[in-house]
This record gives C-alpha cells, structure tokens and sequence, in this order.
C-alpha cells in the first residue's frame, strides 16, 4: 500500500467512545495559562502547528480514552476508526539527579520563587531560574522530544499526537507541577526539597527519649538530676538550675526530670506525683 494512495483515500470516520476525556474549551485556544501557552508554542515552533489543530477536534469529542504522565513520558489511548485503541507517547529527556539538585538549590535561594512554589504557582520568571543553569524548563529542540503512535498515519505528530498534546496542555493548566514531572521531579519531591533547603531544621528528626527500667537504675535513682535552664527556674552561680527554687516554685517539677521511667508497668514519676503533691500542700 502506498503513501500515495493512503493520502488519497477519503477520511474514514473515528469510532465513538463514551466517557472519554475532553477539552474543557469548547472553541478557541486551549491553554489558559502561561506555561501551557508556552508548551504548545514550543511545539508550534518546531513546525508542528498546522498537523496540532488536526487533533483539536479528536481532543473535544472525547477521543482520548485515558491519559498518564510519568517521569519524562506521557502515554494516551486514542480511539480511531479501528476498533482497537492507538498508543500515542510523547516523551521529553528528563532532567539528572545531579542537574535537578542545582535547580533546587538556585529555587530554594530565591525566596520569592520558593514561596510561591509551596503555595502551588508557577511564577513566569522560572524559566530564567533553568536558563542561568543551562537547562530549559520546556524543551528548546526536536532532539529532546520524541513523538509516536501506532496508527498509520506517517505525519509527526498525527491527529492521535495532536489530541494528546492538547489534553496534556490543559493537564498542565489545572496542575503546573506536572511539568516538573515530565522533567524527572514529582511535587512531592521537589517540594520536600525545597523545603528542607528553606528551613534544614525540619529535615532534622529530634532525637528519641531513651526509656530505662527501675531495675537499671536504682543505685542513682535519689542522685540530684542535671536539668535544663528553663526560663522561669532560678540559677545558681554555676549557670545550673538551683533545685531549691525550682522545688519551691514547682514541687512537682523534679518528677518530670526522671525520664520515663518505669516499675511494674507503672510510671515511676506518676506514682510519686501524689506524695509530692502532698508534702508541697502541708508544708
């Protein structure tokens, strides 16, 4: 069968699906926002403009069965005039670990970006965050993006392609981090990131209270404790709490300086708590 006579046969009409995914534009231009602009512009500049709108009724009348995005690939089923579904990918090269760590950093030290990053926006000055490193946040050549479908069709992209790109533009539109996504970074990940990077004591877990049995530690069980200053605790000379301030101003405080310690099951410090409680009230 020849191209010839393939471009020369009429159009045979798509199969229709129920509950496909659709444009939620009806007419007109697609993206909404900046960045999903900006996507379909860079597909434009590689020539692609003219085969796009071929896709653009594909994408409204529910064509696209399913759609998904992972890390640099997005896979869509397209109903055609054949009664099985065609497999349209559309892949990017995605960033590397040690590339991605660079954009974090340059993110994360830009407080403005950083900010609204967390509240969920895509700020338009991004893209000069990837040019100063020398990367582009959306492909800039054809060599980092790849295109194909398993209908006939020989045009790069097909109307299958179309479609996707289309939806895949609107996809963008409700959740910009899905760019981050194709590019190799999760929000999950990258946000995680960049708050670490904003405030590195939340990346640090406190260390565990030890817990000792009675039994452990009865031969300095009625040692006088080494406590933290706290505000409100008097000082002795040395810098250290004076314990008889602190016992005159909360009898019960010495108990909460035993740790977690135990008998029997039992709380040793809530044991004694009643005692003390009484000897600080007849005193």
């Amino acid at each position: 069968m020849s191209d010839r006579w393939y471009r020369s046969r009429p159009p045979s009409r798509p199969i229709r699906v129920e509950g496909g995914l659709t444009l939620r534009s009806k007419r007109g231009d697609v993206a909404r926002t900046w960045w999903s602009r900006r996507f379909l512009e860079v597909l434009e500049s590689f020539g692609m403009g003219g085969r796009l709108t071929r896709g653009r009724a594909y994408a409204r009348s529910g064509q696209v069965m399913s759609l998904s995005l992972s890390s640099s690939l997005v896979v869509a089923l397209v109903m055609g005039s054949q009664p099985r579904p065609y497999r349209a990918r559309v892949a990017v090269r995605k960033f590397t670990d040690e590339q991605w760590r660079r954009v974090e950093h340059a993110l994360a030290d830009r407080a403005v970006f950083a900010a609204r990053l967390l509240a969920g926006e895509m700020p338009e000055e991004v893209e000069e965050v990837f040019a100063d490193l020398g990367l582009s946040l959306f492909p800039d050549t054809t060599r980092e993006l790849s295109m194909d479908c398993t209908c006939p069709d020989w045009e790069v992209p097909c109307k299958h392609l179309a479609a996707t790109c289309y939806l895949l533009a609107e996809s963008f539109d409700t959740d910009p981090f899905e760019i981050f996504a194709w590019r190799g970074r999760s929000r999950e990940e990258l946000l995680d990131r960049l708050r670490a990077l904003r405030d590195p004591m939340r990346a640090e877990e406190p260390e565990p209270r030890r817990e000792f049995p009675l039994e452990d530690c009865l031969e300095s069980f009625w040692q006088r404790p080494q406590v933290a200053a706290v505000s409100d605790f008097g000082q002795s000379d040395l810098g250290q709490p004076d314990l008889g301030q602190v016992a005159e101003r909360h009898p019960e405080a010495v108990l909460d300086e035993l740790g977690p310690l135990t008998a029997a099951g039992r709380s040793v410090p809530e044991l004694l708590r009643p005692l003390y409680r009484a000897i600080a009230e007849g005193s």
